[in-house]
Order: C-alpha cells, then sequence, then structure tokens
C-alpha cells in the first residue's frame, strides 16, 4: 500500500531548541534540583547569540516539540508542514535558535511557509542540566514566543495549505494559545474539523514529581484546559503518568495505586468516552501509552464502540538513547497510517490494532537513534507497513533495520 502523496498534515505551535549540558546547572536553582519547569521570559539566562550558535555547532542542541514529529511523518512520506512562532535575529532573519530550528525542518522535507517570525520574543529555549551519573538534573523550559501563538494567523495557514490532518502540540505550554480556559484552542480545533480536517490534541504540563501527584490526587490546573477542548478533537493519546493526573484533574474519583495499570487505563478510556463522545456521529479515536505499547479505545460514525484495546509493541528490542519525545514520535506513527488510511479512519473501518503498532515502531525507531540524527531510522511507509504487517517480534533492532531497509 502506498501513501498518497497528496495527504498533508499540519503541526502547529511549540517550537523549541532543547540545549544539553553540563553547564546548564542554573536549571536546579530555577526549577529544583531534577525539576522541570516552564519559566519566563526574563530569566532567560544572558548567553550571547553567538554562544548558542557554538552550541549547536557543538552538537548540543536538538528540536523539540514539532522537531519530534514532523519529520518522522516527511522521511515516511507525507506532505507535513508546521505553523511555528520563531525569533527574529541576525541568522538569515532568524535568531540562532530558531534557524537551527527551521533548518533542521527544511533539511528534513517539512514545509515552513507558515513560520511567524516573532519581532521582539526568542524561539522557545530549554536548558537541560546534564549531571554525571544517574542523577538527573533540571530542565528550564522558556516557552517565549510560543508564548504568544494567535489563531487568527494560523487559521490563514489552514486556509493555505488546506490540510487533511491539524495537529496541536500542546495544551498547557503557551499563555495565549491557552487562554480563555482553553475555549480558544476548542473553537479553533472545531473550525478545523468543520473545513473538514481531522484533528489532533496532546497534553503537556511540566512537572518535576508526576507521581507525588498521582499519588495525592491534587488537580493540575493546565489540565482542565482539557474539559472544552476534548468534545472538539478526533485523536486523543496521552501516557500512563498524564492519565492519571488528568483523571484527578477532571474528577474521575479514582485512587490510581490501589490498581494496576491495566485496570487504570481501561477506566480512564471509559471514563473519557461516555463524557466527551457526544454529538453528531464521527471516528473518535483516544489512547494511552505504556512502557510496552499503547491502549485505545476508539468509536465509528454508525456509534460502535470497540472496548479499550492494548496492542503491545513487537519492536522492544534495542539500546534505548533518550526517552524524550517517546509519546511524540508514536503520535507521528499513529498519524501516518491514519494519513495514509484517511477514508477508512473517516468511515471507522481502519485496523485501529495497526495504527497504534505503527506509532509503537515510529516511537521505538526515534528513541534509539542517537541525538545528532534523531530521524535516521524512519524509513518510507510501505517499508515501514510491512514491518507492521509480518507479524515478527524483532529480537534486535538490527533484524529490524534489515527489515525495514530489504
Amino acid at each position: 500500500m502506498e501513501c498518497e502523496m497528496d495527504v498533508d498534515v499540519l503541526v502547529l505551535n511549540t517550537a523549541v531548541a532543547d540545549f544539553r549540558s553540563e553547564v546548564f546547572s542554573f536549571a536546579d536553582d530555577l526549577v529544583g534540583p531534577g525539576g522541570l519547569a516552564k519559566c519566563d521570559t526574563k530569566h532567560m539566562p544572558p548567553y550571547t547569540q553567538e554562544q548558542y550558535r557554538q552550541w549547536i555547532d557543538a552538537g548540543l542542541a536538538t528540536t523539540g516539540g514539532p522537531g519530534n514529529s514532523a519529520p518522522l511523518m516527511a522521511r515516511a512520506g507525507l506532505r507535513v508542514a508546521i505553523g511555528v512562532n520563531l525569533g527574529t535575529g541576525d541568522f538569515d532573519g532568524l535568531d540562532a535558535q530558531g534557524r537551527f530550528f527551521y533548518g533542521v525542518m527544511a533539511e528534513n522535507g517539512v514545509d515552513m511557509s507558515a513560520t511567524f517570525v516573532h519581532p521582539t520574543l526568542p524561539t522557545g529555549t530549554t536548558y537541560i542540566y546534564e549531571k554525571t551519573g544517574d542523577e538527573r538534573g533540571g530542565i528550564a523550559y522558556f516557552p517565549n514566543a510560543n508564548n504568544d501563538f494567535d489563531f487568527a494567523y494560523f487559521r490563514k495557514a489552514v486556509e493555505t495549505l488546506s490540510p487533511k490532518i491539524v495537529y496541536y502540540m500542546y495544551s498547557g505550554l503557551s499563555d495565549r494559545g491557552d487562554a480563555n480556559g482553553g475555549r480558544d484552542l476548542a473553537e479553533f480545533m472545531r473550525w478545523c474539523r468543520q473545513r473538514g480536517a481531522v484533528t489532533i490534541v496532546d497534553s503537556h504540563t511540566l512537572t518535576g514529581d508526576p507521581q507525588a501527584l498521582i499519588d495525592t490526587g491534587k488537580p493540575v490546573p493546565e489540565y482542565a484546559l482539557l474539559e472544552p477542548l476534548l468534545p472538539e478533537v478526533d485523536i486523543f493519546f496521552t501516557s500512563s503518568d498524564e492519565a492519571r493526573m488528568i483523571g484527578n484533574t477532571l474528577g474521575m474519583g479514582r485512587e490510581w495505586r490501589a490498581f494496576l495499570e491495566p485496570d487504570n487505563c481501561v477506566h480512564f478510556l471509559n471514563a473519557l468516552a461516555q463524557r466527551f463522545w457526544t454529538g453528531p456521529g464521527r471516528t473518535r479515536l483516544f489512547g494511552v501509552t505504556v512502557s510496552n505499547g499503547a491502549y485505545e479505545k476508539h468509536i465509528a460514525p454508525d456509534g460502535t464502540m470497540a472496548a479499550p484495546h492494548k496492542t503491545e509493541s513487537r519492536f522492544m528490542a534495542g539500546e534505548v538513547i533518550d526517552l524524550v519525545g517517546a509519546g511524540d514520535s508514536f503520535r507521528s506513527g499513529l498519524l501516518t497510517y491514519v494519513a495514509c488510511n484517511l477514508k477508512q479512519f473517516v468511515d471507522g473501518s481502519m485496523d485501529f490494532s495497526q495504527a497504534v503498532q505503527m506509532g509503537n515502531l515510529f516511537a521505538a525507531l526515534f528513541i534509539k537513534a542517537p541525538l545528532r540524527d534523531r530521524y535516521s531510522n524512519i524509513k518510507p511507509y510501505a517499508s515501514m507497513l510491512h514491518a507492521v504487517q509480518s507479524g515478527r517480534q524483532y529480537g534486535t533492532l538490527d533484524d529490524l533495520m534489515k527489515e525495514l531497509d530489504s
């Protein structure tokens, strides 16, 4: 099966350059030892643009947000565009971080025509304190230009590009994108759906100790943004940790630690379906990713609803290099399958287990790739589909790569 070349995915929001180094010890001071937090632009360290360029040239930077997803789908053969805010500067009109992000995307065949160059705010930047040994260092995220996501501007991008799928990354990380209690984003996604696009949004809340929040049952304000949003999206996948924090926030009334993971995932998906799958009939697909696969629940336009089902990954073999972006890459594989089987998704006849397995495959290949070449393992869709449909349990990463290259 070949993927049609006119399929489009438009990925929106959260362009970021991630810098990893032992020199970023200040991150522990900003967010606490081993913490993870969204920080204010005014607290950005006063590094020069020349210093950022040196770190980029030294291989200390990677692209985050759409950088974990768009190039993967493009390398698989989709026509992919990105709509993001980047900062202005002296590197051909962009700051060093923005030029780096733009360049990596363009090199991987991603359409960057919907880029908005912000006149005052720099490109989103994350500093990751790399400590020696097993101790985790702080992660300080500065949204910068991402905080000023303008729906009016990107509506024009949707009208120009006419994407089949609109993917917004992430609810919870943009002051303007999350304004009005998430209702602005919900209205935007409804408008995209009314234009015929399949819609997907994911959520991301920065917290240094998710288990503590899960155990205490405390709500996380950013997850309340999902209340108006989830009725408007066709696809939603989150991690098992986030699922439990979302459950606490939306009042699912469950002591998660009293149950095993499968019970929690099934409960979460059934609760979301009961609460948010209302209105005119259309295909919906919600899921929870876990360490060895993902659970999904779907409904067809005629109202036929499947029970939650786990698809265990057959691609676990091989050394994990970096787990950052695992969920993003999973969604990239899932969306690649949906885009290449769009008619079947819309009418509810798609093989949903195969779609999830494609997500498992993309995630496995991404987290096992070198940090300086994170997209190198992704092959054209036909090769990836062959591996998904083979039914094989791959014993080593080399075996899997040989299969993809054959």
